[in-house]
């Protein structure tokens, strides 16, 4: 059923401004914004992102839709004085997608809207008797519109116009003349009506309106779905349309179409950055089938139309105050503006960009900040190629993408997919991408084309994932159909490993080695700030992020390597020293000679040898972390883990039996392992459980920390160990625990005769703790949230198993929009987090709150954390810097003020 209008649906581009892109789409509201400022834009209008999902809800358009459709297509007419498909004079339009984020390539456009077996007449009569130009205008719409719309197959078309050039014996489309043209289309016509049981639409307005459907349609197309998930965008926002008048690109030598950037998307240097390409229409720069020139020779080619455009550009850049994308189109030597945006870039220009704009005086730090984020940062610690004599490149590219990629050459999207989800690493080389080709770049470590620019599709969207990628690069002769490549007289097939270099453009045979990113050897204090632009553009940023975030950001490490790598990073404590990573390896027999304990003095003996080796490993970690805090959890998972497990321990016994043989140490051993074994350990014998049914596990890890934190102050240091006890559920396990470990900690000390504060605090990882947590914070110093085990606990899954078993299908599905596992729950997992502060701090104002769990360093849930008024969170130390800069960013995003 049709709802009824209840909104205004279609916006001329004068009502429209840059602000309006959850209405207009980013595209129509910068289409409006350009047309406010007086730049030269075609005239159009945009039907909103609210028409699209009212037809998607309904599978029809809203009632009204239609009707203002026809208003302003009046309007436009009027404009231009020419009506939609006239056959003397045709008004023609392209019909664009535009959801508020880009998401280039993903959804549906549609060129030279009106073109009729009549108007197509008109159209030549129009272009000075240009028969080449109208026939090559309508063999691109009955193409495009085939596709798109009727979903004829694209290579139904590609093959006739192959046909085609053969029989004009040329590789150039550009050589088919208006003859070959008409015969073409009359063949493209054929393959329609074959694929669709209809004759091509000759009615103008019938064609305006399909390809109006099918862009709200491709919304939902896999490719959109697909690079929204990647890329974390709402599946609810819809997209708007854009209907354009037409401007020709593809008139003769004195018109054509390119792509610029005020800045270099790859590096963020200042310059004349972009793509040119003569007597064509936009989709040919962006789908990378021919190779363009540098915007630069656009100088020579039409010096007046450069000069404008350099004029515009800055225009444009000190509007938005960013980088921004353009796209243009030159028609018989008038510049037109079709589209603008604040532009991709990879992770290395956002941060040079936003300190140059610093210097410039058009932003400040705080907004610098903004312009960057953790996952950016994240890419820029990624190794790079340490390539030297032995490393020849056999060819070179554009350079588009930057970073190292190492892997098998795979020349098919779906089969680099399937090795992907293997766990092979590939590279996947086409002569150029195209949307389809989504799922295989997402699973590649790089993408190499033999075709396209910067502004390729294979270009923008690896720059959008932080793909590496290599574009352009001719002296490769890609045969998709023989799955390999030949350069330079050698053949590269398919499963051959090549690495490329994304900052270079190079390609190499075999696998080059890597070495640490130089923001990675900033950050370990190799190389100072000065070192190179990025680096100097890191260090300001994330000075600032330091200066500003409320959050103190610590580390998990078990070891002091660890421990002192973090400090590097910038760590200001350890949030999580994981106690059982000590008991493996070589401690992994006296674990078993404790569980195997047959009395009292056997248990105690095995616990009197695990002392001095845990006092050593926490004696280290002080030593590293040298006054800051370190927060111990004692042993968590079921001791079952360190011993044997239960199938192969049986399958040992029962051979052993079947030979008639003594089992010795495994028949022991399997009687021990299976009266401990679980159904389902998560759910039994650990945490604090182990440390009240076992006697002397806490005691014995609690003395190993006392000790080693008086030995520490005697030399001079300044320990300040913290005790966590974990999956504590009721606040009495807590007080037991608690007590005991008092009890140690006094007769430590006084015998050492030192005193060191030990805080005791617990893990706040059941629900139930969460929900009690005004009773436990009565006991507890501190909370850490273990949101790994909250997570599981909550949702009712275990992460082990349902992550493969049915987590794709969620996000498919869009139940996950991430994975609760990767980025915080914040309507469950997050709440009952809410709840745990307010009541814990209800109760103990002074309580420190952390959290330890993986999403400690994710860039999204550090601002839930933020916002949730905790004092620090706990990450790996790899992911310190990120923390780091995602600290400072949420307290910039929330004015900067204490949450609490």
């Amino acid at each position: 059923m049709a709802q009824q209008q209840t909104a205004k649906y279609v916006y001329d581009f004068e009502e429209g401004n840059k602000d309006l892109k959850d209405l207009l789409g980013g595209k129509g509201a910068n289409l409006a914004e350009m047309t406010n400022l007086g730049l030269p834009v075609p005239p159009g209008f945009t039907i909103t992102t609210e028409a699209c999902r009212a037809y998607l809800a309904d599978g029809t358009e809203p009632d009204g839709l239609a009707d203002e459709v026809g208003e302003h297509l009046r309007a436009l007419e009027a404009k231009m004085g020419k009506r939609l498909g006239d056959s003397e004079d045709p008004l023609l339009v392209s019909v664009r997608s535009g959801a508020k984020f880009s998401m280039p390539g993903m959804m549906e456009t549609v060129l030279n809207v009106g073109l009729t077996d009549a108007s197509v007449h008109g159209l030549a009569n129009q272009a000075g008797g240009n028969e080449r130009f109208a026939w090559d205008s309508y063999r691109r719409l009955i193409q495009m519109f085939g596709k798109t719309v009727c979903e004829v197959p694209g290579e139904a078309f590609e093959s006739a116009l192959e046909a085609a050039k053969r029989a004009k014996n040329t590789h150039n489309d550009l050589d088919l003349d208006g003859n070959d043209l008409r015969a073409l289309v009359d063949e493209y016509k054929k393959i329609f009506s074959q694929h669709t049981g209809r004759d091509f639409p000759q009615d103008p307005r019938e064609q305006l309106d399909l390809a109006v459907h099918a862009v709200f349609d491709s919304w939902n197309a896999d490719r959109a779905v697909l690079y929204r998930r990647q890329e974390r965008i709402p599946a609810d926002l819809g997209t708007a349309v854009n209907v354009v008048a037409m401007v020709f690109g593809n008139l003769g030598a004195d018109s054509g179409t390119g792509v610029a950037f005020t800045r270099d998307p790859a590096t963020g240097e200042q310059g004349v950055y972009g793509d040119y390409l003569a007597n064509a229409q936009g989709e040919d720069v962006v789908a990378g089938i021919r190779n363009t020139v540098p915007l630069q020779e656009l100088e020579r080619i039409d010096k007046a139309s450069f000069e404008q455009l350099i004029q515009i550009m800055a225009t444009l850049e000190g509007h938005y105050q960013d980088l921004c994308d353009i796209e243009f189109t030159i028609e018989r030597g008038k510049l037109w503006m079709l589209q603008t945006r604040v532009g991709k870039r990879t992770a290395a220009a956002a941060f040079v960009i936003a300190t140059q704009l610093v210097d410039e005086g058009v932003i400040d730090l705080d907004e610098a900040l903004n312009r960057v984020n953790g996952a950016q940062l994240a890419q820029l610690m990624f190794p790079t190629f340490a390539t030297d004599g032995d490393h020849k490149p056999v060819a070179r590219g554009v350079a588009a993408s930057p970073g190292a990629a190492v892997g098998k050459a795979v020349f098919d999207s779906h089969y680099a997919a399937e090795l992907g989800e293997q766990g092979e690493k590939v590279i996947l080389v086409r002569r150029e991408t195209n949307p389809d080709d989504l799922p295989g770049m997402i699973a590649a470590q790089g993408v190499l084309t033999s075709r396209g620019g910067k502004t390729s599709h294979a270009a923008v969207v690896a720059r959008g994932m932080g793909k590496t990628c290599v574009c352009g690069a001719e002296a490769l002769e890609v045969d998709l159909e023989g799955r390999k490549f030949t350069v330079n007289g050698q053949t590269i097939s398919e499963g051959d490993v090549i690495s490329i270099d994304g900052t270079s453009g190079k390609i190499y045979l075999g696998e080059v080695p890597v070495q640490d990113s130089p923001v990675v050897r900033y950050f370990e204090g190799e190389t100072g700030p000065e070192s190179d632009p990025l680096v100097s553009a890191v260090h300001r940023i994330i000075t600032h992020a330091d200066s500003v975030r409320r959050l103190g950001v610590w580390t998990n490490a078990d070891t002091g390597e660890d421990a002192a790598r973090a400090r590097r990073f910038g760590a200001q404590g350890i949030g999580l020293c994981r106690t059982e990573h000590m008991f493996l390896g070589d401690r992994r027999e006296l674990v078993e000679r404790l569980i195997l304990a047959e009395t009292e003095a056997d248990r105690q003996a095995a616990l009197d040898a695990l002392l001095p080796l845990q006092r050593a490993d926490f004696l280290e970690i002080f030593r590293a972390m040298k006054g800051q805090p370190v927060v111990v959890r004692l042993i968590d998972p079921p001791l079952h883990e360190f011993l044997p497990g239960l199938e192969d321990l049986a399958a040992k016994v029962a051979v052993a039996e079947a030979l008639h043989k003594d089992p010795g140490k495994d028949g022991v051993m399997l009687v021990a392992v299976r009266r401990m074994h679980e159904q389902n350990p998560m759910l039994g014998l650990r945490g604090v459980r182990l440390g009240l049914v076992i006697p002397g596990l806490f005691a014995m890890q609690i003395r190993a920390i006392a000790e080693a934190a008086a030995q520490c102050r005697q030399e001079g240091c300044d320990p300040r160990p913290e005790i966590m006890v974990p999956l504590v559920g009721a606040v009495q396990e807590l007080e037991t625990v608690r007590a005991e470990a008092e009890k140690v900690l006094r007769d430590v000390f006084d015998k050492a005769g030192v005193e060191v504060p030990v805080m005791i605090g617990t893990m706040i990882e059941l629900p139930r703790a969460a929900l009690n947590a005004g009773q436990i914070a009565q006991a507890a110093e501190f909370f850490s949230f273990g949101t790994n085990d909250l997570t599981q606990m909550t949702w009712g899954f275990s992460r082990d198993d349902v992550e493969a078993a049915f987590f794709s299908r969620y996000l498919e599905l869009g139940i996950f929009g991430v994975s609760p596992f990767e980025s915080i729950d914040r309507d469950g997992v997050g709440r009952l987090v809410q709840i745990a502060v307010k009541e814990g701090r209800a109760a103990r104002p002074d309580l420190q709150l952390g959290v330890c769990g993986e999403h400690g360093g994710d860039p999204d849930s550090v601002h839930f954390f933020h916002e949730a008024g905790l004092d620090y969170v706990s990450c790996s130390p790899f992911r310190v810097p990120v923390a780091r800069l995602e600290a400072g960013r949420a307290a910039v995003a929330s004015g900067g003020s204490d949450s609490r």
